[in-house]
């Protein structure tokens, strides 16, 4: 059962267990770019991913800082089906 298989309200947790994260290390975060992380929910292990493209999605941002050149995408998938 993935993310998408969830119910809203369960859904609805998740989101806001990813919106709270702030356990940001050098060791889970050595770059500093705060843009992965794993959230546990009812017992799951989720991990999210913030990925930054340039505005037609097709490649990497020129500059992740400028948002007028930048989309961010982000993926939550639970740990088990990675």
């Amino acid at each position: 059962m993935g993310v998408q298989a969830l119910g809203d309200d369960q859904r609805d947790v998740l989101i806001c267990a990813v919106q709270g994260f702030s356990d940001f290390t050098s060791a889970n975060d050595p770059y500093g770019e705060h843009d992965f992380g794993r959230v546990v929910v009812n017992g799951q292990g989720y991990f999210f991913k913030i990925d930054a493209y340039g505005l037609d999605y097709r490649y990497q941002s020129p500059d992740p800082a400028d948002e007028a050149v930048t989309a961010r995408v982000m993926t939550i998938m639970r740990e088990d089906e990675y």
